[in-house]
């Protein structure tokens, strides 16, 4: 069986406040041409920060 190649990859997120990574998520290539920033929760601190897009994963 052959794999196809979507559009989605995976991605890491990290914190802004600590440099921790605590999510990965998938991104859509075609639509998201920049950088990705979202607003998680973080348990270390126990509140929710700016997490940005830092790494494509496998």
């Amino acid at each position: 069986m052959a794999k196809k190649k979507g559009n989605r990859i995976l991605i890491g997120l990290e914190c802004t406040e600590t440099g921790k990574r605590t999510y990965v998520t998938q991104k859509n290539r075609m639509n998201s041409e920049g950088k990705l920033e979202v607003m998680k929760y973080n348990p270390l601190l126990k509140k929710h920060t700016l997490h940005k897009e830092v790494q494509k994963l496998k």
